[in-house]
């Protein structure tokens, strides 16, 4: 009897430390990071530019895999499906906090099924205008929006895009009305200003700037809460008439829920030591990118907020999706 008891407990034992040792071990395999956007765009981008580095430090090979469409719901849907191994995680951007507003059923829930790692990266957008409309700050902007209700009309790259998002959080908190127009992507919007066919877009630092220097747009701020290093002339925003707007596009790693604490730890400990590398910075600076970095708390933090902003945003504005 009491062997059979002894060996109840060292089984027990062995069971409960079992999860630790495969954490230690952890990585033994490839580990997969999906991507819910096509190539050549920018979490594509942000993905080429750090997954080498975290290669190197965990000591296995770190696949891209791409699973574009439905606004990165298809990648998001698999990630939520996926085994909380630490073997499949996720490269998302924003989406993930605005989908749950735009789309009635998704077949996930952001604050239950997933486990944020890091936050890797971040750009802002300029909000600009056409050289011909008489504004040169965003208090013209507001004041010429109110003097000329409906009249001025800001392009998007479709419904619920990101120049969408913002230009409603522009409209809630300056309580204007900019009229929407949605386009078949950001270069068919932002074409659009550039004709003069619509007179206000909020644009990406990367794609707005050369036409800034041609003097082809003319930038009023930038999205961010605070200025952006790459354009520090410009005021953000808040600071120019509305304090406390910000959005950004950013980009961060996901895992499926109940991930082992330790497998997370260690990720985000090799993130962080990644994202601090001179030439992991040095390509995110080339496209407009700060290399941000930080816990997992943190990033979890920002993703409850940004839940509840937009939920908000996209209640007021009664957008949808066609």
């Amino acid at each position: 009897m009491r062997r059979f008891y002894a060996l109840s407990i060292l089984c027990l034992s062995l069971s409960g430390l079992a999860p630790a040792g495969n954490a230690q071990d952890y990585p033994a395999k490839p580990v997969r990071m999906v991507v819910g956007f096509p190539p050549g765009g920018g979490a594509d981008v942000v993905a080429r530019q750090f997954t080498p580095r975290l290669s190197e430090l965990l000591g296995q090979q770190v696949v891209i895999d791409y699973r574009s469409g439905a606004s990165g719901n298809i990648a998001l849907e698999l990630l939520a499906k996926s085994p909380p191994d630490g073997y499949t995680l996720m490269l998302t951007t924003p989406t993930v906090t605005v989908n749950p507003a735009l789309y009635p059923n998704l077949p996930y829930d952001t604050l239950r099924d997933f486990a944020p790692v890091v936050l890797v990266a971040s750009t802002v957008y300029i909000l600009v205008v056409h050289p011909s409309l008489p504004v040169k700050s965003v208090k013209d902007l507001i004041a010429l929006a109110k003097a000329r209700p409906g009249e001025l009309f800001y392009s998007s790259g479709g419904n619920g895009a990101a120049a969408h998002l913002a230009g409603e959080l522009f409209n809630s908190m300056s309580r204007v009305r900019l009229a929407h127009v949605p386009y078949k992507g950001v270069a068919a919007a932002l074409i659009a200003v550039l004709s003069g066919e619509t007179q206000v877009t909020f644009a990406s630092q990367p794609t707005a700037l050369p036409h800034i220097k041609q003097g082809r747009l003319q930038p009023l701020a930038v999205t961010s809460a605070k200025r952006s290093s790459f354009t520090p002339a410009l005021p953000s925003i808040a600071e120019a008439a509305l304090p406390g707007y910000e959005t950004t596009a950013w980009f961060g790693i996901l895992a499926p829920a109940k991930m082992p604490v330790a497998i997370t730890t260690r990720l985000n400990s090799e993130m962080n030591r990644a994202l601090d590398r001179a030439d992991v910075k040095a390509g995110f600076t080339s496209q407009s990118l700060e290399s941000i970095g930080g816990s997992s708390e943190q990033f979890s933090a920002l993703i409850k907020d940004e839940l509840a902003k937009w939920r908000k945003v996209v209640k007021e504005a009664g957008m949808r999706i066609d």
